[in-house]
């Protein structure tokens, strides 16, 4: 990731900031407001601004006024009931906004949750900046022969290369016809003075879906976790989980009590239905249960052994 002389000089005019307020802030998170962490090759995550703590989800759960006397444990034990039995609308009370600087393809995704205030960089306004994505070749991996939307093993040597390669001169090609087509170089140069540019509109449809592009987006925390859930999933892919690895550790400073009661229930706790729940049962009681009369399908049976390490019964 690489910053111009502008916009490291906004980021240290932001943060050089000092103003009095009476609403609540959180040291660790003001630690890294406005700071650009990178993702990726040349993307980046900055929190720019935020509302509420651990104690506005408190407050609003017990619709009352300030902290009161209410001892720190007995806020975790509250915060843990509302996550542990979905007590969802306490946590809405809470927002963060980020900065994001990301591939095409990735915003596309991204953009699936529509649970969020969105303004992202106008390429009829502006001309992209001349920035794409190429993965490292430990991320450049085959299709999977077993999910249709995953992962296989990493392609090495020659071919690693030749993907590589067309991956970068196709982004480079189609970047300099996006030129061509605007007569404009991305630092703002004119080209030939005697042709007239394409409208940025139309150009902009030639370019690959590496290219980067920015956005601003705004959330509330109930929906920030609805989304970490399952872009920091393992399952996720690579590149969008890079992003919420990042969103996740801002969580962490941002609401540290939520942060753990979602780890605990959320991230690291297993969803079961009323028959597996059945299963687990009888299996506590040293009762044998084959998937046979489990009632359940291959893949749940499987899903629910791996769940509690029970790989031995896997099929």
């Amino acid at each position: 990731m690489k910053l111009t002389k502008d916009q490291t000089q906004e980021i240290k005019n932001q943060q050089s900031q000092e103003n009095k307020t009476k609403r609540v802030t959180v040291q660790e998170l003001e630690k890294i407001l406005y700071e650009a962490i990178p993702v990726l090759d040349h993307g980046f995550i900055r929190v720019v601004d935020y509302m509420g703590d651990d104690t506005s989800i408190v407050q609003a759960a017990r619709v009352s006024y300030g902290k009161g006397t209410k001892k720190v444990n007995t806020d975790v034990g509250l915060i843990k009931y509302l996550m542990r039995h979905w007590h969802s609308t306490p946590f809405e009370m809470c927002e963060i906004k980020y900065h994001v600087k990301l591939p095409i393809f990735i915003a596309r995704q991204w953009i699936r949750h529509r649970t969020a205030n969105v303004n992202e960089y106008s390429a009829r306004y502006s001309i992209l900046d001349k920035e794409f994505y190429l993965p490292g070749a430990e991320h450049l991996a085959a299709q999977s022969q077993s999910n249709r939307q995953g992962r296989g093993n990493v392609i090495e040597g020659d071919q690693a290369k030749q993907v590589l390669d067309l991956l970068k001169n196709d982004a480079e090609r189609t970047y300099k016809n996006y030129e061509e087509m605007l007569n404009e170089r991305y630092d703002g140069t004119v080209i030939d003075e005697k042709k007239i540019g394409l409208a940025r509109e139309l150009a902009r449809m030639n370019l690959t879906l590496n290219t980067y592009t920015q956005w601003y987006w705004k959330t509330d925390l109930l929906n920030l976790m609805n989304f970490l859930r399952l872009r920091a999933d393992s399952h996720a892919q690579y590149e969008i989980r890079a992003y919420a690895d990042v969103m996740l550790n801002s969580l962490k400073k941002w609401v540290p009590i939520t942060y753990e009661a979602f780890m605990d229930y959320r991230v690291g706790g297993t969803e079961v239905s009323a028959k597996g729940k059945s299963i687990i049962k009888r299996l506590i009681k040293g009762e044998k249960v084959s998937i046979d009369d489990s009632g359940l399908s291959k893949r749940e049976w499987n899903e629910l052994m791996i769940a509690f390490n029970l790989e031995d019964k896997v099929i």
